[in-house]
């Protein structure tokens, strides 16, 4: 009725052959750089970095750390800082404790947030870069 949407959802099938799955009862300890896509539903403590694509929280993920990626989709629970540079998309089992970072956002009824929403203007300084091989901080 309003037209199409324009901007293209966020599928993780649009990186077949490129997507990392991180299964519902594993434990990740460390930081995590990649391309293409990773799909977490199990636990992740670490910094998690993509320059281009797509990281997807599911609803029985947990990532304790910082997730940097042009597009993230969190249904699960993040404690940390948030940064999509393209594309933010909250699903209504999100739990986010920490700064969400996005130049597009969507939230669904549900998700809930636990700290502030910057705008990424495509004039101002992107945030300092948190690259994979740094320590996350834990105290």
């Amino acid at each position: 009725m309003w037209g199409a949407d324009k901007r293209k959802k966020l599928d993780i099938n649009q990186y077949s052959g490129k997507t990392t799955i991180i299964a519902q009862d594993a434990d990740i300890q460390g930081n995590i750089q990649f391309t293409g896509a990773l799909q977490i539903d199990g636990r992740v403590e670490g910094n998690i970095v993509a320059e281009k694509g797509l990281v997807r929280v599911s609803e029985h993920g947990i990532v304790e750390g910082t997730i940097k990626a042009p597009s993230v989709l969190i249904n699960g629970q993040v404690v940390g800082d948030v940064e999509a540079t393209e594309h933010l998309e909250l699903d209504s089992k999100a739990r986010i404790q920490g700064d969400l970072h996005y130049r597009f956002m969507e939230m669904i009824m549900g998700a809930q947030i636990s700290g502030s929403l910057h705008y990424l203007d495509t004039d101002a300084p992107a945030l300092p870069d948190t690259d994979a091989t740094s320590a996350s901080d834990n105290s």
